[in-house]
């Protein structure tokens, strides 16, 4: 086999809504998150909100709305985990030293939008913010860590769902533009490697997600995602123009699914998932233009193609330069009626796979699926690849010396490097491997902490208790190997 290349980005993957913490310090506004209560896997997290005559409450922050009228808000009472997350805000000297004790060449981390610009249409940034992760960088370039910088990462100002109507309202690509220009210039010697917007391809997946969700919900969710669209263009577009050593990607929530059955009606119903809710967004983003099934989408749920056709020139101009994606697990899809769902801890992606095996949280673990969607990416796009998620999340014990045994973290790891290793010797140009949550963090759909996906331990539980101390795993010794030997001592 070819190998990994020696200059291969091994590291880790973080977002700071999740795992930053501070949100109250340093000048920084709120984000839905902010808002958002911790869960469990059988309950949905909740935003809390009060009304104009001072009653409060909390709706389900997956599918449904705050009333009209309210406004989202922190309530005494409830428990909200993004608050803190694991604090990176205040460790990130003695996080950096860890991931650099684990050879990361790459650390992937997000900047929290209203950390720089509170409201969103703020005249000038937030100092405070552009000192924190001036401070950031400087620790990640004292150990050859490069940065791979997520500018929107679930984390935008809440101010632009609460008074700007959402991203459906074409204003928003101004503040997003004039947000990413400002850490260009600001983090110009600093940084390289950009993400433009996280797994934005999840914009939509309230259509297939939410129970008989409304028209105009649908409708909506389309519009805000061709805005993401333009935005991202333009930002590659300004990038291009004024940084030419900047290299700009896209990232999409990697929806990666197979016929149940070889029924033909199962591989058309699956053609039609992956081009729904994969190919749509990485299509528009690494190519430039709406594929051809666009039309049948806009058609089902009632929109002109001219809404989407009249930024055609934007989009041409802002292709990406390379292609991110999320890996975790794949899934299948049916026709037939009275398949097993699976799913459990997330929501259910579609149908069993009897061939595969399945985390306590419902995930389907398939390597062999990230060496096919390598492969499927690679060959559609023809552009450098970068697997920017990948983990598995279980319940960890931290044994009374310290110690945390996470073999079933490093069976998985081990198979999905070597499906990339395959997928490179197939000629994938493949740059970067992120496994998620290199540190523990807050679970971005139930808020627990008892959902583990790191390789450092973090001491503190659901209800954000704990020392906060940093613990490392037997994974982060495996991971130290396998970066030390480029990929090749997995044992």
């Amino acid at each position: 086999m070819a190998g990994f290349p020696k200059d291969f980005f091994w590291g880790g993957a973080t977002a700071a809504n999740q795992y930053e913490g501070g949100w109250n310090e340093g000048g920084r506004g709120l984000a839905a998150t902010d808002v958002t209560t911790g869960a469990t896997k059988d309950s949905p997290r909740r935003r809390t909100y009060v009304m104009p005559d001072g009653t409060t409450g909390a709706t389900s922050a997956m599918g449904q709305q705050i009333p009209k009228g309210a406004k989202s808000c922190v309530l005494d009472g409830y428990y909200y985990p993004n608050h803190k997350g694991t604090d990176f805000y205040h460790h990130y000297k003695e996080d950096i030293a860890l991931f650099a004790e684990m050879g990361f060449k790459m650390f992937r981390m997000s900047i929290a939008w209203p950390r720089i610009y509170p409201h969103a249409n703020d005249e000038k940034p937030n100092q405070e913010g552009l000192d924190f992760y001036h401070k950031v960088f400087a620790e990640l370039r004292k150990y050859d860590i490069e940065p791979l910088v997520t500018i929107s990462h679930y984390d935008d100002p809440l101010t632009i769902d609460e008074e700007f109507g959402g991203w459906e309202n074409r204003e928003i690509i101004d503040f997003y533009c004039k947000y990413a220009e400002t850490l260009f210039n600001e983090y110009k010697d600093e940084v390289k490697y950009w993400l433009t917007f996280n797994e934005n391809n999840c914009e939509t997946m309230s259509v297939q997600y939410v129970p008989n969700l409304p028209i105009e919900r649908q409708q909506s969710a389309y519009k805000k995602l061709h805005n993401k669209f333009v935005a991202s263009a333009k930002v590659v577009k300004y990038a291009h123009e004024h940084f030419p050593e900047f290299k700009v990607g896209c990232m999409v929530a990697g929806v990666f699914t197979y016929p149940l059955t070889c029924d033909p009606k199962d591989v058309i119903a699956n053609m039609e998932n992956m081009q729904n809710f994969f190919y749509y967004a990485g299509d528009v983003q690494a190519r430039g233009y709406y594929p051809g099934f666009a039309k049948r989408i806009w058609d089902r749920v009632g929109l002109d193609a001219e809404y989407f056709n009249k930024d055609a020139e934007i989009l041409r101009e802002g292709k990406v330069d390379f292609f991110t994606y999320s890996y975790y697990s794949t899934s299948c899809q049916t026709s037939h009626k009275g398949a097993k769902r699976d799913g459990g801890g997330n929501l259910s992606l579609g149908y069993y796979n009897e061939y595969i095996k399945y985390s306590e949280w419902g995930w389907g673990m398939d390597p062999d699926g990230l060496r096919y969607s390598l492969n499927e990416i690679y060959d559609r796009y023809q552009i450098p690849v970068m697997v920017v998620e990948n983990g598995l999340g279980a319940l960890d014990t931290l044994e009374e010396d310290g110690s945390i045994h996470d073999q079933y973290r490093i069976e998985y790891m081990r198979e999905h490097v070597k499906a990339m290793e395959q997928a490179i010797d197939d000629g994938v140009e493949l740059l970067a491997y992120t496994p998620w949550g290199c540190i523990d963090l807050v679970s971005a759909s139930t808020g627990e902490m008892r959902k583990r996906y790191g390789m450092i331990y973090v001491d503190m539980d659901d209800e954000g208790k704990g020392s906060m101390d940093r613990y490392r795993k037997d994974s982060f010794y495996w991971y130290k190997k396998c970066i030390a030997s480029n990929g090749e001592d997995l044992d």
